[in-house]
């Protein structure tokens, strides 16, 4: 496969991703949530408040936000993300809409039928939640997003070491305590309900969306003593496209040299790793361990700031 064919897999795969994240997006917005009318945080949370006291069209406000926020994105991650973030609000509008359509119907109210029966709102909302966490994570790890609040989430993560369910947390929970300002919502313990619900919703699925990713992202270390060391390192290096680093060992008991290949993977990549290396040498001796952060190339990039004076200085005594 050519490098141009893998840039274009690499984005169909995204692309499929992403589709299937906003399916379940729906999914869990539409059966769990919305029969119970749980309110929620992100930009149709603001829209709606933003009725309720000025009388402003949801829909309007709802656009012009998502522009601002597109401009945003536009300047600060780029066209890629942006794109992406386009196909991915049009997409859960389109599903959303619809799927509203499928939704069972109370013949003689006409609201949505509560699929766990009346008075489940808070397990309903569990459910809710674990879904469209899940799947903002699977749209985030796809390098795409949901719009809205996701994109300031996606903006201040790029530049500052804040997870994005913690930058979600803070713009929701402004969103959501607005509703006791709203005379619209009904009595102050009406308005009080409402906002507790809402921070349920957003503890839970911001707890789900951090899960995710980090389980993603979970790095691990093998350490590998074998005779063979330089076949596991080439069958690595080769098949793998990992970098492996040979150490200099030594052993106590037989006082022997030995090498010793030290390799830094992703989790997920960990049985393909212990496959190679026993197919090479079975009766290799391996230690995987689990790391609490790797930064650098082929894995997550560092997210702190460095005083400009240091770093001046720091560049001045090198040179």
């Amino acid at each position: 496969m050519t490098v141009d064919h893998q840039i274009i897999w690499r984005e169909v795969k995204d692309y499929i991703f992403i589709t299937l994240g906003l399916l379940l997006y729906t999914f869990g917005w539409t059966v769990f949530l919305l029969p119970y009318e749980i309110v929620t945080g992100g930009v149709t949370g603001l829209s709606a408040i933003i009725f309720y006291a000025t009388r402003f069209p949801i829909q309007d406000s709802y656009l012009f936000i998502n522009i601002a926020l597109l401009v945003v994105a536009l300047k600060i991650l780029g066209w890629k993300f942006m794109i992406k973030t386009i196909y991915a609000i049009f997409t859960l509008y389109l599903r959303l809409k619809y799927a509203q359509e499928l939704m069972p119907r109370d013949p003689k109210t006409g609201d949505f039928i509560q699929i766990l029966g009346a008075n489940q709102d808070f397990m309903s909302l569990i459910i809710g939640c674990c879904f469209t966490g899940t799947s903002l994570a699977i749209v985030f790890l796809n390098n795409g997003s949901t719009g809205g609040t996701d994109i300031i989430a996606a903006c201040v993560n790029k530049y500052y070491n804040l997870s994005l369910g913690q930058v979600l947390i803070l713009v929701d929970l402004a969103i959501i305590s607005s509703c006791l300002f709203v005379p619209e919502f009904g009595e102050w313990i009406n308005r009080v309900h409402k906002v507790v619900f809402g921070l349920c919703t957003m503890a839970i699925e911001n707890f789900m969306l951090d899960y995710v990713m980090n389980a993603r992202r979970e790095s691990v270390q093998f350490m590998v003593f074998s005779k063979k060391y330089q076949e596991i390192a080439n069958a690595i290096g080769t098949k793998m496209n990992h970098g492996v680093t040979i150490l200099d060992g030594h052993g106590w008991y037989t006082g022997q040299e030995m090498k010793v290949l030290c390799i830094l993977a992703r989790k997920r990549e960990s049985v393909t790793m212990q496959r190679i290396i026993k197919m090479i040498d079975p009766n290799a001796f391996v230690s995987q361990s689990s790391v609490v952060g790797v930064w650098g190339e082929g894995f997550d990039e560092m997210k702190v700031k460095v005083p400009k004076k240091k770093h001046e200085n720091s560049i001045c005594n090198k040179q």
